[in-house]
């Protein structure tokens, strides 16, 4: 079986009204692509872990259309165009698909990810570069953190940087269970994981197993009612959480509440234009300062002194 794409370059005022009527004409699926990548003028858009990019669109936009190879394009495009009142239909090429092993081709595009000094992330169908880094045997699916986000590689090289042999690491909004893994494989002993979505719980605890990382893996209310009686009142030597600007700032009392006297927090998720207003909301509680950058993204890192208290022993007046 064959089908047969339809190429449009159109301005981003257009590209996204245009890919709508485009499935209403017909096409099978739409996707939007930068008209200039590849060159000087090549744009990136993104967005926090787990949200849309507020632009949908680049100024110079390519929209590609998958169609039936005998579908009539030209007619599709036509009254795409028709729907949301151009003026004019827009010039298309159009490009043959052939049938394809789907599966090897997807598999095809994912790669062992290096990380830090010695991590690698290898999907299940590769062999591991060098046998003798810190493997992770990890394939893309529904949960957060396969290595390729600036905040999960952020979090996991602060973890490289500082193993915690024999000690305790909480990775809240754990996803996939990745930086867990990572804490738990450089010799943390008590290592557990929360998130609040059970999909990436199951997840998790199937990529644990696979990677042989005997791991804890709650939702919060779980972890809540039932504290792992290995940690003192609940607290632990590292907590780490990658997650979102604003639920960070929510949290920042119960997160820096989980922390150990002496222990550390380390946040990701945090754009830098955010590292201030995010590490004022943990300043009642931990001194966070900015540990390290990628992309445009920070990991944020602070260590409760020993003269601090808690926030939940300071609430109680203890």
């Amino acid at each position: 079986m064959s089908w047969t794409e339809v190429v449009i370059e159109v301005a981003r005022d257009h590209a996204e009204a245009l890919s709508d009527a485009l499935l209403e004409a017909g096409a099978l699926s739409v996707s939007v692509e930068d008209a200039d990548e590849g060159t000087d003028a090549e744009r990136p858009l993104f967005g926090e872990p787990g949200m849309e990019p507020k632009e949908a669109a680049w100024d110079h936009s390519r929209v590609v259309a998958l169609t039936e190879a005998d579908a009539d394009q030209f007619a599709i495009v036509q009254e795409a165009a028709n729907a949301i009142k151009l003026p004019v239909v827009p010039a298309f090429t159009t490009r043959a698909v052939h049938d394809a092993d789907w599966v090897r081709l997807t598999q095809s595009q994912f790669e062992p990810i290096h990380i830090g000094t010695n991590i690698w992330v290898v999907p299940s169908w590769h062999e591991a570069p060098d046998p003798n880094g810190l493997i992770l045997e990890l394939d893309p699916g529904l949960a957060f953190g396969t290595g390729s986000h600036p905040t999960t590689r952020l979090c996991m090289e602060w973890l490289e940087a500082h193993p915690k042999p024999g000690k305790s690491v909480l990775d809240y909004g754990c996803g996939s269970g990745i930086l867990a893994m990572v804490a738990k494989k450089l010799g943390a002993q008590d290592v557990a994981g929360v998130d609040i979505d059970p999909q990436a719980i199951v997840s998790a605890r199937a990529n644990a197993e696979r990677n042989a990382c005997a791991i804890d893996f709650y939702v919060p209310d779980d972890l809540a009612v039932t504290p792992n009686e290995r940690h003192a009142r609940g607290q632990f030597d590292t907590v780490v959480a990658n997650i979102l600007s604003s639920p960070l700032k929510l949290m920042a009392p119960m997160l820096a509440g989980r922390v150990a006297p002496g222990g550390s927090l380390v946040l990701s998720g945090v754009l830098a234009r955010q590292a201030d207003e995010v590490a004022a909301a943990y300043l009642p509680f931990i001194k966070l300062g900015v540990w390290a950058e990628q992309d445009g993204w920070v990991a944020l890192h602070g260590t409760l002194g020993q003269e601090t208290l808690p926030p939940s022993r300071q609430a109680s007046g203890s």
